[in-house]
């Protein structure tokens, strides 16, 4: 190659500094396979990490997988064999052919940053030009910078593309399918925002994504990457978020991907105590090497930008924190402290919540992080982790274990509904009904239900409707919102034909209405995090099961009261505190016969009393149907003008 035309995407002097720094994020503007020009011919030029390596070439269907025959050549002060290759264009099938320094064979590694892949059992990496898609969502990305989600509202339907809806062959639906029947059921349903269990490439079906090898592709499974841009574009177009499940913690040992990419642990630890998950059986990623933390930050800034992703959500965050976790003693490090802290990845995480908050405005990072950690969602600059926000696995771990209880002993677990208010304001919370709950003989969220089918109908309703109230953002599994019987099994599409029957129809009906009432009225999501936007009006009545609680917008305009009552013994002439006078309007009803109630006889309207009640000035009373919860609108009555 006699020279470089300015087509060609070689690194610069000021790309080797990022690199060295760590700062390179958008490593993918370099890295990997690029559609280049070199001296008017048209080709593709490669580039790959491989320091250890005694030879680096690319095979590939154009030269008969022939290692050596497309040679690169290696920069010494970064460790990255670059090369162009002419005549190689979009489509083309490759890999690299590492030869490592103390062997006599030969690796095929799939490219590390390759953009397309193929379809497992294969393993090659594709050449394709990610900038050909034409978006059409320019309102959504335009409005997007001025949306602060943690007093927006966020109601997520989280999917798993794979077993969303099949067809009657077992086939997947296409991403473009998907398009067309996901994006006007989940606009019709009324959520804000989709999540996409992970979408990046995977060789094990059985992984659900969780297992990535291709940080750079969307899985080849349901289609192409301008496939893919196009359900997002629609989601988008139709003015719902989309959101992807990114996996920083782990990856798998498979020979073809990054495990011992130049016969040396480059992007794993190479001792096990620190580079082996013993439960997953999968290496752990060294945050402490600065082009393992190029490469995944350029991942993650890599979906947000290319694919306009709005929000990631990153799998397994205790994982990474703690260099014991699922380790007995012995089988770790620690730290130099002595502790168990892991400081490498604490840095990586707020290194990555800072560029999504500083370069994707509008944009958000959410942790699956159980344990006490502090300051997941606190500013990186106070030593928080920087996530926007965290779920909340103690809510979710009290309420099913509360709803799983046979209603004639919840009043001894009344706490179960109330202890979360104690760290209520401790992080910003996501509130998770996810696919963790309803796999592995945990039983779908209705068959946890205790009773006879009306019982776990009614209670299912129950628990959608506590969810909503309470103060945090929302996500449910799909097919938790119209009460999917079985197990979710990945390798089936959802119990679509249950709609046939009226009982899941309003089971469907009552979580719509309920997502609608969730973004219609602020009170439901304006102050989340902030404690005057919630107050309990009844949290110790355990004796009857019955809670109460009320939700207010910054602007203290309206209030909503949920009242939910935990048993089938029906509460008449219940009283509780409100803090206006005036009417209380209710606005929805679980027990209504349209959702499958039983249409109990309570009060559409009640007049507040000035008859202090619960630490309230004013108080009401109505009727509590069995297993219900009613949700009452109330304002604050209009000050009187005095006369002149």
């Amino acid at each position: 190659m006699s020279s470089q035309s300015e087509k060609m995407p070689v690194m610069t002097d000021y790309d080797e500094y990022l690199w060295a720094q760590a700062n390179h994020h958008r490593a993918y503007l370099r890295m990997g396979a690029h559609e280049a020009e070199c001296d008017g011919v048209k080709g593709t030029y490669f580039a790959v990490w491989a320091p250890n390596a005694e030879m680096v070439s690319v095979i590939g269907d154009f030269n008969g997988w022939k290692a050596g025959a497309n040679p690169l050549n290696l920069r010494y002060e970064t460790g990255v064999w670059g090369g162009f290759i002419p005549g190689i264009a979009q489509g083309s099938l490759y890999k690299f052919a590492v030869k490592p320094r103390n062997g006599d064979f030969i690796l095929e590694k799939a490219d590390p940053y390759g953009f397309a892949s193929e379809m497992r059992p294969r393993t090659a990496s594709i050449v394709w030009n990610v900038n050909n898609y034409e978006w059409k969502d320019t309102d959504w990305m335009a409005k997007r910078p001025s949306t602060d989600i943690r007093s927006s509202a966020l109601n997520i339907y989280e999917c798993h593309l794979g077993s969303w809806k099949r067809h009657d062959n077992g086939d997947w639906y296409t991403y473009r399918e998907l398009a067309e029947e996901m994006v006007p059921y989940v606009k019709s349903m009324g959520y804000t925002h989709v999540e996409f269990m992970p979408v990046t490439e995977h060789p094990f079906d059985g992984s659900w994504g969780y297992q990535a090898v291709g940080y750079f592709a969307p899985t080849s499974r349901f289609g192409t990457p301008d496939d893919f841009k196009y359900l997002v574009d629609c989601f988008h177009q139709n003015g719902i978020g989309v959101i992807l499940d990114w996996v920083p913690a782990h990856f798998p040992v498979d020979g073809h991907a990054l495990a011992r990419f130049d016969g040396t642990c480059l992007y794993e630890h190479a001792d096990p105590r620190q580079g082996y998950h013993p439960q997953w059986g999968t290496y752990i990623f060294n945050y402490s090497r600065n082009e393992v933390r190029n490469f995944l930050l350029s991942s993650a800034v890599f979906w947000l930008d290319n694919y306009h992703i709005d929000g990631l959500r990153v799998d397994a965050v205790a994982s990474m924190l703690y260099r014991d976790y699922g380790r007995q003693n012995g089988e770790w490090i620690p730290n130099q402290y002595g502790g168990r802290e892991n400081f490498e990845a604490v840095s990586f995480l707020q290194h990555f919540n800072t560029i999504v908050r500083d370069e994707f405005p509008g944009c958000f990072t959410c942790a699956e992080e159980s344990t006490a950690w502090p300051r997941v969602t606190g500013a990186v600059q106070d030593g928080g982790l920087g996530f926007t926000l965290k779920w909340n696995m103690g809510w979710m771990n009290d309420t099913l274990t509360y709803m799983r209880t046979d209603p004639i002993y919840r009043s001894y677990h009344h706490n179960n509904l109330t202890f979360g208010m104690m760290y209520q304001y401790s992080e910003n919370f996501m509130l998770p009904l996810s696919h963790d709950e309803i796999v592995y003989g945990k039983r779908s969220l209705i068959n946890k239900m205790p009773g006879d089918w009306w019982r776990q109908r009614a209670q299912l309703r129950l628990l959608l409707g506590y969810m909503m109230g309470y103060p945090g953002k929302k996500l449910l599994f799909m097919g938790g919102e119209f009460g999917q019987w079985n197990e979710w099994n990945a390798n089936s599409g959802l119990d679509w034909h249950l709609l046939e029957n009226p009982d899941h129809q309003g089971i469907k009906k009552w979580s719509s209405d309920l997502n609608k009432l969730y973004r219609e009225h602020a009170a439901m999501w304006e102050l989340d995090n902030n404690p005057s936007g919630f107050r309990w009006n009844q949290c110790d009545d355990n004796m009857n099961s019955v809670f109460g609680f009320i939700r207010f917008p910054k602007a203290q305009d309206e209030a909503l009261m949920f009242v939910i009552n935990c048993t089938p013994v029906p509460r008449d002439d219940y009283r509780l505190g409100v803090p206006w006078p005036g009417e209380w309007k209710l606005v929805l009803n679980s027990d209504a016969s349209v959702y499958g109630g039983s249409d109990y006889s309570t009060s559409l309207t009640a007049e507040a009393e000035e008859h202090p009640w619960g630490g309230y000035p004013y108080s009401v009373y109505f009727n509590l149907p069995p297993f219900s919860c009613l949700v009452y609108q109330g304002r604050p009555a209009p000050e009187k003008k005095e006369d002149k």
